[in-house]
């Protein structure tokens, strides 16, 4: 992963960042599929795995991945004849993060009292 996709050191979103990844998850197939992957957890999904369970083609699959992996929300491997792929959680956090951080006032402790998820309780 390179430095403009995701600051390693911070694992904070940049505001570029954060519109690119934005823009990926604008579109309903690569939102299904990120939501796929994150209970797919670390281990991933074969591409074969999420196109079937998407009723998806392996080419425009392929399109949708290649601009979730530029955007650095998802990465590939290869195992053997398929190609895994998972979600970049660290990614996904500072998505979020960027969110969250004007509302909590870049303030660790009014996070809880202002901007905790309802749906995380």
């Amino acid at each position: 992963m390179t430095n403009s996709v995701m600051n390693a050191h911070t694992h904070k979103a940049t505001e570029a960042q954060a519109l690119q990844r934005f823009s990926a998850l604008s579109q309903e197939t690569r939102l299904r599929i990120v939501r796929l992957l994150v209970v797919a957890g670390d281990e991933g999904l074969p591409a074969g795995t999420i196109a079937s369970q998407l009723g998806s083609s392996d080419s425009r699959l392929s399109f949708h991945l290649s601009h979730l992996e530029h955007a650095g929300l998802v990465q590939s491997r290869r195992e053997g004849r398929s190609i895994i792929y998972s979600v970049v959680f660290p990614a996904l956090a500072a998505l979020s993060e960027f969110l969250i951080h004007d509302c909590c006032q870049g303030f660790e402790e009014n996070t809880h009292a202002r901007c905790k998820s309802q749906s995380c309780d």
